[in-house]
């Protein structure tokens, strides 16, 4: 993985992924895609991971968007690996059994509000910028923003912000669901971190197992979604961390989980 490209840094329980472009508002090219991907997998691998910071370097740019340069000159075939690369990284930060937040200063447009998406959770600078404008380049959102931002926001506010490739503040943004949380920028990876910090004190097989339910139930029938959860309450009791946190509630103590 290059670090050139996108950096790794350990904080407590946290690991802070920065995705290092400035002078190109972090734009994402094939390579900063794979590093991405490696850098989730990582932290998605290391058991004294609890949770996730996506950031971009400078303060300008979350992710201005996908790196057009490169893209300019592909055509249907030889655009495929670049758009592969793009699915397989939003994918590693959906599939991160760990809880994702996107921490949002400045611009997110295009493959950077996808990649957004793709996290658990947006928190965003009062300044911060959001949007889809692929089709003013003639081409679609092609890292999930059509699938991810329509079961957000809602189909019709999703065509509107895609088929219109207008800008929202993050005021609009907050209103239709979009950002979770507002801070001003110098609190920005303060407040995530303090999140994730909360979080690292459950019990983290049940919040990897809460986040795969949450996700991979809300679409399906609402049965099958219950026997989901279901079959993810009763296969936690099989763990050393369900003994550990019901034997610390039962005797008023904090629960010391191992993961396990």
């Amino acid at each position: 993985m290059s670090q050139e490209l996108v950096s790794l840094e350990k904080r407590g329980p946290t690991t802070l992924i920065t995705i290092n472009r400035p002078k190109a508002l972090n734009a994402l090219n094939q390579n900063v895609l794979v590093a991405l991907k490696e850098a989730l997998d990582l932290a998605d691998a290391d058991p004294s991971v609890r949770g996730v910071i996506i950031t971009g370097a400078g303060g300008r740019a979350f992710v201005a968007g996908a790196d057009i340069a490169e893209m300019v000159d592909f055509d249907g075939v030889s655009s495929e690996p670049f758009a592969q690369a793009g699915f397989d990284a939003m994918r590693a930060a959906e599939l991160c059994r760990k809880p994702v937040i996107a921490a949002v200063s400045g611009f997110a447009l295009g493959g950077g509000m996808e990649l957004a998406l793709a996290c658990d959770f947006i928190f965003a600078t009062p300044e911060s910028k959001f949007g889809q404008p692929e089709v003013k380049l003639g081409v679609t959102p092609g890292f999930g923003g059509t699938q991810r931002l329509a079961r957000l926001v809602g189909r019709n506010k999703a065509k509107d912000l895609i088929f219109s490739g207008r800008i929202i503040d993050t005021e609009e943004a907050v209103k239709i669901g979009l950002v979770d949380r507002v801070v001003h920028a110098d609190e920005l990876l303060s407040t995530a971190l303090g999140y994730l910090d909360d979080v690292a004190r459950m019990g983290p097989m049940a919040v990897a197992e809460a986040k795969r339910v949450i996700n991979d139930g809300t679409d399906l029938p609402l049965k099958e979604g219950l026997e989901m959860e279901k079959e993810a309450f009763c296969g936690l009791f099989d763990s050393a961390d369900q003994k550990e946190g019901m034997q610390a509630f039962l005797t008023k103590r904090a629960p010391d989980f191992k993961g396990k």
